[in-house]
């Protein structure tokens, strides 16, 4: 098999990349020497629905805050305790995971259903792109994002007992929820939230929404799929082809097959219920991302209790799962720290003072791409909907009516950047996610920047309606 030594092989696979450690260290440092040149300036600020929302037209020059050098080391550690409640969160899952995989009930489960495909190939076809429309809606209808990271470490077996590879198994949650998410018709986590910074009427533009869901959705499963068929028909394409085949001699039990024991049966019923009540939980109670975390925590325990692992072999399961997402820990912490250097330094609202300026000068049959594509740029730094509607619905929508584009539109193209959030380094779910998938940042990029082009694509022709055709009707 060539590898990224071989002098055969084309230039991007003999490229060492750095460690994906290394890659976000970088950005924090360029951000860093950003701020020494950059002006300082802020925009004045009011609370709605209990956040802090910039004012438009008050943005202004501040005194220069100058950051020194030292920064670089204790960014991160400010990275740390300001995303902590998501680094609580990774390092649970891990944990509850690990017990969960440590009971062997998800191998058997997995056996099972691949005997059953076996024997009906007929669904087999159908398993994947069923399961990515059904995380799909679940992004699109309550903005599923971090409570997708769990099902990583299921699919992914699941896949490549399917003849599959790792990639379709992480594609399975991770692509689906974020279809559903970039073109959401009732998330409430951005659509709602924007178009109420917005003034618009809730869930207003709902039909050609729901169009631009079923669109986007078919785009990403269509690409999954044919990658999927590519390692089918010739497992040596697979861009982790190697991560897997080590998978397989690491991985104890995971391709077992044997007889089902009442313990093995109780734990899949028992972790079925618990992801109903993590549903639940979302929908009815709103749990935030702490929440969560006590949740995933309780669940490791019922899990591993329920398999008769014992106290002493639960916490042992435990600590090596939550080890190993340490790694995406430190990530996290770094992606944050961009956040807290841009934010320290009083430049952010400069940037995004600096985007808006540009936007205003273009003519409007173009202003609604290049708010895309400023929200694209900002969505690099700021990975939270609501946080990212929250700094730019009040300043953008104003400015869309100066421009002649709908509110509507302009919500709307903040919609539909969400659709790159799965290439980016800085975003702590996609790192969370190929950390818990085991696939380096680099080939998860290579492989996914093709599928990018063709969302950035669509979404720039799903953008032209609004602008000229719907301009005076519902949308």
């Amino acid at each position: 098999t060539p590898t990224i030594t071989d002098s055969a092989a084309p230039l991007y696979r003999r490229i060492r990349m750095p460690h994906t450690l290394v890659l976000v260290w970088l950005l924090v440092s360029i951000v860093l020497a950003a701020s020494w040149v950059v002006p300082a300036g802020e925009f004045d600020r009011t609370d709605v629905a209990g956040r802090q929302v910039p004012l438009p037209g008050t943005y202004h020059r501040v005194e220069k805050v100058t950051l020194g050098p030292g920064m670089l080391l204790v960014s991160p550690i400010k990275g740390f305790t300001e995303g902590a409640f998501l680094i609580a969160f990774l390092l649970v899952i891990g944990g509850s995971f690990n017990v969960l995989q440590e009971s062997g009930a998800v191998e058997f489960g997995i056996a099972r259903l691949t005997r059953v495909l076996a024997r009906r190939p007929s669904l087999e076809v159908l398993v994947v792109p069923a399961l990515m429309v059904a995380f799909s809606l679940a992004g699109s209808v309550f903005g599923m994002a971090e409570s997708m990271i769990p099902f990583v470490v299921v699919f992914v077996p699941l896949a490549r007992r399917l003849g599959y590879d790792s990639i379709v198994g992480t594609s399975i949650p991770f692509l689906g929820a974020a279809a559903g998410f970039a073109a959401a018709f009732l998330n409430p986590f951005t659509v709602g939230i924007a178009q109420q910074l917005a003034g618009l009427p809730a869930n207003s533009g709902f039909g050609y929404r729901v169009f631009t869901w079923i669109v986007g959705t078919a785009v990403i499963v269509a690409y999954v799929m044919r990658h999927a068929r590519k390692v089918k028909r010739d497992p040596e394409s697979s861009p982790v082809r190697d991560i897997d085949l080590l998978r397989e001699t690491t991985d104890h039990g995971v391709l077992a097959e044997g007889r089902w024991d009442a313990r093995h049966v109780v734990t899949l019923v028992l972790f079925g219920l618990a992801m109903a009540g993590l549903v639940g939980g979302i929908l009815a109670l709103k749990w935030d991302i702490g929440a969560l975390a006590a949740y995933f925590l309780g669940m490791g325990i019922a899990l591993g209790l329920s398999a008769g692992l014992g106290p002493s072999r639960i916490a042992t399961a435990f600590v090596a799962g939550a080890k190993n997402m340490v790694g995406v820990a430190f990530i996290v912490a770094c992606a944050r720290a961009l956040l807290v250097i841009g934010r320290d330094a009083k430049i952010l609202d400069t940037a995004l003072q600096a985007s808006f300026l540009f936007v205003s000068a273009l003519p409007k049959g173009i202003a609604a791409h290049l708010m895309f594509a400023v929200q694209c740029v900002i969505n690099f730094f700021i990975h939270s909907g609501t946080a990212q509607a929250a700094l730019t619905m009040p300043i953008l929508a104003p400015l869309s009516d100066l421009v002649g584009v709908t509110r509507q539109t302009c919500v709307y193209a903040f919609q539909l950047c969400e659709f790159i959030n799965p290439i980016l380094p800085t975003s702590a779910v996609t790192m969370g996610v190929l950390g818990a998938a085991g696939i380096p940042w680099e080939r998860w990029a290579r492989w996914f920047l093709p599928l990018m082009w063709i969302l950035v694509g669509l979404s720039v022709l799903l953008l032209i309606p609004p602008v000229f055709l719907f301009r005076y009707g519902p949308f």
